[in-house]
């Protein structure tokens, strides 16, 4: 692949990209919202691009988020590094969404954060399947314990 081609290359594997990508900036503003986000949460770029984070973060985890959100742009550090995180999300519809997703902290040429690029998942059917499943499992297990 040519060097000119690389930009364009890169535009359209986020611009159509079926997993949500998305940057926001040191203050936690949405910069950057594909298709992929608009797929997995329900609002276009128009309405989430320049809002907060908190349109996707559940009210109930939001202080801890922003603490962490915090911390990692003033240290320009994150505790998950490579790690695939899984957490709650919010839809536009407010149902919940369960997300895995991995992230990439973007640093200016001083090595001070810039903001947070996520590529995000929705394993929602997932995470439901394996709830019921280690629910079945505990229900045979006590099954068995008063049965012996």
């Amino acid at each position: 692949m040519s060097d000119s081609f690389a930009p364009q290359c890169y535009q359209q594997i986020i611009d159509q990209a079926p997993d949500a990508v998305l940057f926001s900036d040191r203050e936690g503003i949405i910069r950057l919202w594909n298709r992929g986000c608009e797929l997995v949460f329900g609002y276009s770029a128009a309405e989430a691009l320049g809002q907060s984070l908190d349109l996707i973060i559940p009210e109930r985890l939001r202080g801890r988020h922003w603490e962490g959100y915090r911390q990692a742009m003033e240290t320009g550090e994150t505790r998950y590094g490579t790690d695939l995180l899984s957490v709650p999300a919010q839809g536009r519809d407010g149902s919940q969404l369960s997300c895995a997703f991995s992230i990439v902290m973007l640093k200016d040429e001083q090595g001070k954060p810039n903001g947070v690029a996520s590529i995000m998942r929705d394993v929602t059917a997932t995470f439901e399947k394996e709830k019921a499943l280690k629910k079945r499992i505990a229900e045979l297990e006590d099954v068995q314990g008063d049965g012996a």
